[in-house]
């Protein structure tokens, strides 16, 4: 007679069957002998890599590393306990304010005002907050006035420090990190801010000559390549010593909100004609529409903060916006003398700002030899 191998017939239907009647035996067995549910893990070593943090206002800022320490996932993240160095509680930075948040990709390739406009909303947010990831976020709705900055004269009191815990729980359990530390700076509108004391927001002295008061520090160029000067017929340049070419970035009034402008300026302080600067590509210097160009200035509306977000676009270099400006002349010999010169830059408060890029010793020389 032969032989039938029992584990050859279960197969298809029967089988799914076997595996059903198998899973329903295990979860009986769990219910009939009250064994416990598996918990997801919270590891006891879970923290963040630094609990003090400088961040400044008026801008969106995310801060702060955890290492989860293969804890499962997701997390959830609570500040708790906020507080001054006395014990005081503290309430301002969790003020609940109108903020923007995108909800379609910028892109750079948005042909309109409106169009940006579109892909963000407005909704409510406290100006910080920890989010899903255990990040912090401080959002561009900081102010001065919403919440006082790190103190002037650069002593921060233990009174006048803000510190916070965060608890962090899964099913697993629940921990709660302590003695976070939180030190805002003062709103400083744009990058670079070399020209501002950021303690006070007044200017900064002249970084060779920090004593002196008629002197102060500025904004340079990103660069800045073969520039002649007008009577000299020698190189500008600008650094420690030398300042031929330095940058302010400022209100100006009169504009719609949105207005950017680009000012160029002689050592008497008179405007430079932009017609002077025939290298520049004025239709992809900045994300910006409907351009104004006078014989003063080149104005664009633009959508601020700028730029927008750190979406790489070509008008961006890194996570600043970039501006450039050439212009060409016949130089000695009939050679073509190409000159440029340009600024790596950030506009994070609205309104309306002029880049001011002034030649303070020696115009440049537009003139053929």
């Amino acid at each position: 007679m032969k032989r039938i191998n029992a584990h050859k017939i279960i197969k298809g239907p029967t089988c799914l069957a076997v595996i059903l009647m198998l899973c329903f035996a295990a979860t009986s067995c769990k219910k009939l002998y009250n064994l416990p549910e598996e918990k997801e893990f919270l590891s006891p070593n879970i923290n963040y890599e630094t609990k003090s943090f400088y961040p400044v206002l008026g801008r969106t800022t995310r801060f702060g590393s955890i290492n989860n320490d293969h804890s499962t996932t997701p997390l959830h993240f609570e500040i708790v306990n906020p507080r001054y160095g006395d014990g005081k509680p503290y309430t301002d930075l969790f003020q609940v304010k109108p903020t923007f948040i995108w909800k379609v990709l910028y892109d750079g390739k948005e042909r309109s005002l409106e169009e940006i406009e579109a892909k963000r909303e407005l909704v409510m947010k406290p100006l910080m907050e920890v989010d899903s990831t255990g990040l912090f976020v401080l959002w561009n709705t900081s102010t001065d006035d919403l919440v006082t900055p790190r103190s002037a004269d650069s002593i921060d009191l233990v009174q006048d420090i803000r510190y916070f815990d965060v608890k962090i729980s899964n099913t697993g359990g629940s921990t709660i990190i302590k003695d976070f530390q939180i030190i805002p700076w003062r709103v400083r509108d744009y990058e670079p801010s070399t020209d501002i004391n950021p303690y006070n927001g007044l200017e900064a002295p002249d970084p060779s000559d920090p004593k002196n008061p008629k002197k102060r520090d500025y904004i340079r160029p990103s660069f800045m390549d073969n520039i002649v000067g007008a009577g000299s017929d020698e190189q500008l340049k600008t650094d420690d010593v030398n300042k031929d070419l330095v940058v302010y970035i400022r209100r100006f009034e009169g504009g719609n909100g949105h207005n950017l402008r680009f000012v160029f300026l002689d050592k008497d302080n008179k405007p430079i004609n932009p017609d002077n600067f025939n290298e520049t590509k004025w239709d992809e210097l900045v994300h910006g529409f409907n351009r104004v160009r006078t014989s003063e200035y080149v104005q664009y509306d633009v959508a601020y903060p700028i730029p927008l977000t750190n979406y790489p676009t070509p008008y961006t270099s890194s996570d600043n916006a970039k501006v450039e400006f050439g212009y060409s002349r016949i130089g000695f010999g009939g050679f073509l003398s190409t000159s440029r010169f340009g600024l790596n830059f950030k506009i994070l408060t609205q309104g309306d700002w002029e880049v001011v890029f002034h030649f303070k010793r020696e115009n440049p020389k537009f003139d053929n030899e």
